[in-house]
């Protein structure tokens, strides 16, 4: 889905001008999103496979939930809609916990130029995985591993074709901050 979204510069500043989506990926322009990792209080992690018909990383694991925050949207209320998009499950924004924001620069092809700046949530997971409907259109499977497991899989970026890849540092990091609230 195409939609409206704030154009930043290098550093993560917003630049004043918007741009549809689809364009600030074909210019490789800089823009927000959001990322939502949920966790269990007995250490698991949910992951989301992306849906076989996205244009970036298709079918490969990733974040709980992503998305970008549309134009002028608030922060913490994109990271909002988008839980409530992407799985139904309805979170209050004291919930969230926000561990940073991270630049990601990935050019899957010539035409597509995915240049973010990540602002990475963590939220505790308290309801089953088969209370979460994920939204057909983004997301193909929800499973839920352990944190042990995913550390081992991406710290050193063993399963290469698994994962979205994302920076050793950026998994890194989500690990870590999970592991200081179990």
């Amino acid at each position: 889905m195409d939609e409206l979204i704030d154009i930043l510069d290098s550093e993560g500043k917003p630049t004043g001008k918007t741009a549809m989506k689809s364009e600030a990926h074909r210019k490789g322009w800089f823009h927000p999103t959001v990322h939502i990792w949920l966790y269990t209080a007995n250490g698991r992690l949910l992951l989301q496979q992306r849906a076989r018909t996205k244009d970036i990383h298709p079918l490969l694991w990733d974040v709980s939930v992503a998305g970008h925050i549309g134009a002028g949207e608030a922060i913490e209320i994109s990271a909002i809609r988008e839980i409530q998009e992407e799985i139904g499950l309805t979170v209050p924004p004291e919930a969230l916990e926000k561990i940073g924001v991270f630049k990601s620069m990935q050019k899957p092809s010539d035409e597509l130029m995915d240049y973010e700046f990540h602002h990475t949530f963590l939220c505790e997971l308290k309801e089953p995985l088969h209370h979460l409907k994920k939204q057909e259109s983004e997301v193909e499977d929800l499973k839920l591993i352990s944190l042990i497991q995913f550390s081992q899989e991406t710290w050193g970026l063993a399963n290469l074709g698994k994962y979205v890849p994302h920076s050793i540092e950026y998994y890194k990091t989500v690990i870590k901050e999970i592991k200081k609230r179990l």
